[in-house]
């Protein structure tokens, strides 16, 4: 189902809207329509679940990691995303008591992880991950941005540095190196094998 522009004639509405007046499921927010976000694949789902799984274990509590679940206001179109994993702060957790959303007026979850569907460099998935996601990321001061590529065989962590991100590239048995999880030991391989049946 899509609301049209007359349902939300602007983006105010649709943030002042009930959660009651909105549909069941995943919608991103473009130019007064909510349009249905597919559902991820399950190696997808996996990798989250993994990390939630992972973080979890460290004594992170569980109300902070966020798999695929919250609404965040971005700059662009469209106007908001659904990450398919958050680090939220605890500030969100007061914050997110009525709805689901991160608006810009908001502080900036800690931390972002985007897997990406699979697609060559000219796919859209790709272009959405690599491109337009970190400069609406960047743009709301995301401090950590993760892009998680099974394709690819790679782990890209990307830190915030004057208004981008500067991404340093793990891949195998190589260990990440997280800012904002410095105690996180964790090799790209395992990330990347998450949910796989053993060969």
């Amino acid at each position: 189902m899509v609301f049209t522009k007359s349902r939300f004639a602007s983006f105010e509405a649709y943030l002042a809207a009930d959660p009651s007046e909105l549909p069941e499921g995943m919608f991103e927010y473009w130019d007064g329509e909510l349009v249905p976000v597919m559902s991820e694949s399950i190696g997808n789902d996996s990798i989250a679940n993994f990390m939630f799984a992972m973080l979890l274990g460290m004594g992170i509590p569980m109300q902070l990691l966020r798999p695929g679940k919250i609404e965040v206001e971005v700059p662009g179109q469209p106007r908001t995303r659904i990450p398919d994993f958050l680090f939220l702060d605890e500030v969100h957790l007061k914050l997110l008591n009525r709805r689901a959303m991160i608006t810009r007026d908001m502080p900036p979850p800690r931390l972002i992880m985007e897997v990406v569907s699979p697609g060559d460099e000219n796919s859209e998935n790709y272009k959405r991950d690599y491109e337009v996601k970190p400069q609406q990321y960047a743009a709301i001061a995301v401090p950590e941005y993760w892009i998680i590529d099974r394709d690819r065989g790679w782990v890209m962590v990307g830190i915030l540095n004057n208004g981008s991100y500067q991404f340093e590239t793990f891949r195998g048995e190589e260990t990440i190196v997280s800012l904002t999880v410095p105690d996180l030991i964790l090799t790209a391989l395992l990330i990347l094998n998450a949910g796989q049946s053993p060969a």
